[in-house]
């Protein structure tokens, strides 16, 4: 890579300013740029830990206010698809929109070559064009978050920490006396201490339902179908004779399905806004998927859009009608839809939440999942005795 400016989005944290740290080591001309997301002690917690590293490396730092932003892009969507019953990734989001979005054009309009940032993933430049790939370490790795990507923004982008594992990244922070502690970050940055239901009761009202069985039949009532979301066990307020999951989540109804395990486990599922890194595969494709960012990788088939399913395709979320699919299975070619067949039947596949594609250790590209077909329910006649504790 030639020598040029660099412009790390610093966060405050360990991995950020460890990537400032190792590009300055290696002569690069580094700047900090740090985006105010929200309105917080934590954030302006932030704000003093990022200016202290960049104080310790002796770079400048510019701060970029972009709350507005990731209000509307971030903080709206996610609000709106919890309401939908279904369940986001924000930081896929924000990835998209704010950081390599907003926060990416300002540092290049600020005279960056490259903005870089404290993610475990890698980039490698071959002659067909710019590959993602999985981070050296594993255990770490944060491609999941990528997949929105484009080519031309993987070549303005740096992750220096790539090739690291996160204990030598906390080593050389301790040898080099970087400011900063060790602990990870909330799972949400705008959720403090993770409590959903508090900050979803802020936004929106929520409606009770009925909780029901895969064959219909009331178990009990929810607080909103906001608070719950796929494979859930506890939490419930129902008693049971026998493990029960939330199988579906149906908004039109504002009903809550619970099942057993079995049920719980889609063979299909479909993909909507997908993002293709590189070319749009032209045929089903063998593939691994991860469904969540903490799950393992899985085997399947990947059809892209306007290929046939070898297989009628029934959805049990929000595609159920013959209105969206044929009966004979076939997409309708106008839905931009992908299609993922499993290998092995997957536990929880979760409408709203990513499901991104892998071909060895690069990302292919990922989506959103829309629906999914499930497993066949309960046998004819088998009950499922609960009573409701609410």
């Amino acid at each position: 890579m030639t020598k040029g400016k660099i412009a790390v989005a610093l966060s405050g944290g360990l991995d950020s300013s460890v990537a400032a740290l190792l590009l300055k080591e290696a002569g690069h001309e580094v700047v900090g740029i740090h985006a105010c997301l929200w309105n917080s002690a934590h954030s302006q917690h932030q704000v003093r830990q990022a200016e202290a590293v960049c104080s310790t490396l002796d770079i400048p730092l510019y701060v970029v206010d972009l709350k507005r932003e990731f209000e509307l892009y971030v903080v709206d969507p996610f609000c709106r698809e919890y309401e939908r019953g279904r369940t986001p990734n924000p930081c896929i989001i924000c990835n998209r929109h704010v950081k390599f979005g907003f926060l990416l054009d300002r540092a290049l309009s600020m005279g960056a070559d490259y903005v870089a940032t404290g993610h475990y993933a890698r980039i490698e430049r071959l002659d067909d064009g710019y590959h993602l790939l999985r981070a050296r370490d594993t255990s770490k790795d944060q491609s999941y978050f990528l997949y929105t990507l484009s080519q031309q923004k993987l070549g303005s982008i740096l992750f220096p920490l790539g090739g690291y594992s996160k204990t030598e990244v906390q080593e050389v922070a301790r040898q080099r006396g970087l400011p900063v502690a060790a602990k990870a970050s909330q799972d949400i940055c705008f959720i403090w201490q993770n409590n959903y239901r508090a900050f979803l009761r802020q936004r929106f009202s929520t409606l009770p339902g009925d909780i029901v069985d895969s064959q219909g039949r009331v178990l009990g009532h929810h607080e909103g179908i906001a608070f719950y979301t796929i494979g859930q066990r506890r939490g419930l307020g129902l008693a049971s004779g026998k493990p029960l999951y939330v199988v579906r989540i149906e908004p039109e109804d504002n009903t809550i399905v619970l099942g057993s395990e079995k049920e719980l486990c889609s063979q299909k599922a479909s993909v909507g806004g997908v993002n293709w890194l590189r070319e749009l595969p032209s045929e089903p494709i063998a593939v691994t998927v991860k469904i969540r960012y903490k799950s393992r990788e899985a085997p399947a088939t990947l059809f892209p859009p306007r290929h046939y399913d070898p297989e009628p395709f029934t959805f049990c979320h929000s595609e159920r009608s013959e209105e969206s699919h044929t009966a004979q299975g076939k997409l309708r070619e106008e839905e931009a839809i992908s299609v993922v067949w499993f290998s092995r039947p997957e536990r929880a596949v979760t409408p709203g939440q990513a499901i991104v594609f892998y071909k060895g250790e690069e990302v292919l590209g990922g989506g959103v999942i829309q629906s999914t077909q499930l497993m066949a329910p309960a046998i004819e006649g088998e009950k499922h005795v609960a009573t409701s504790k609410l």
